[in-house]
């Protein structure tokens, strides 16, 4: 037996249309909070890079300022964030976030002599991947503050902060989670990791030269106290 379409083709045609109507006003919405956020995301990223920029220049003032002025467009940005959780975990804000992450654990180090955990940075609003993101690319400013520090022959901070790239590079290895939890985690540790055996093959070979240098002047300078 045959069933019987007893459906009003108008109000189909009406309901069909509210619901596209509403839909195109969240849409709208959507799209409009997504535009904000991308202006957002690139000041974060801006005056994040700045930041460490000035610190490896050596200008710790504008370091600061830059970082102020990062922090401030993150939370204007984690604030706009949360009103959408469409957007809220989307690749751009975290993406975003762990820049500041990344610049907020440099200059800590460099001008607190400290690191953040989680903990307090989530305090500020920030969520957990982006700060895991951000602590596995702290490594590689690690690795290029520790190279400036051989530079100057200051041996003992470069192998310090050699230690503290390998900490987060261990304990970053150590979260055995599938990617949708962590995205993007598992990669930056790989990196972490390359970066971290870099850095102290370098350092061991820096290292050996300048005892060699040493020994040699040391040799060359018994030589001509002798020959006197």
């Amino acid at each position: 037996m045959a069933v019987r379409i007893r459906i009003s083709v108008e109000e189909a045609k009406r309901a069909v249309q509210e619901s596209v109507d509403e839909a195109r006003r969240v849409l709208d919405e959507l799209d409009s909070a997504r535009e904000q956020l991308i202006r957002l995301s690139r000041e974060v990223i801006r005056e994040s890079g700045r930041a460490i920029v000035e610190i490896h220049k050596g200008d710790r003032g504008r370091a600061v300022e830059h970082m102020e002025r990062c922090e401030a467009a993150t939370r204007e940005l984690l604030g706009l964030a949360a009103r959408y959780p469409q957007l809220l975990y989307s690749g751009l804000v975290n993406n975003a976030v762990s820049e500041y992450v990344e610049a907020k654990l440099f200059l800590s180090v460099v001008l607190e002599g400290r690191l953040p955990g989680y903990r307090e940075l989530a305090g500020l609003g920030i969520p957990l991947v982006p700060y895991l993101q951000g602590l596995g690319d702290l490594v590689g400013e690690l690795k290029r503050l520790s190279l400036e520090l051989v530079r100057e022959g200051l041996y003992e901070d470069a192998w310090r902060l050699l230690e503290v790239a390998e900490a987060v590079y261990l304990e970053l290895q150590s979260l055995d989670y599938p990617d949708p939890l962590i995205p993007g985690v598992r990669r930056k540790a790989d990196i972490a990791r390359r970066v971290v055996d870099d850095l102290k093959a370098m350092l061991v070979d820096l290292s050996k030269r300048d005892e060699l240098a040493r020994l040699l002047r040391r040799s060359l300078g018994e030589e001509d106290v002798t020959s006197r």
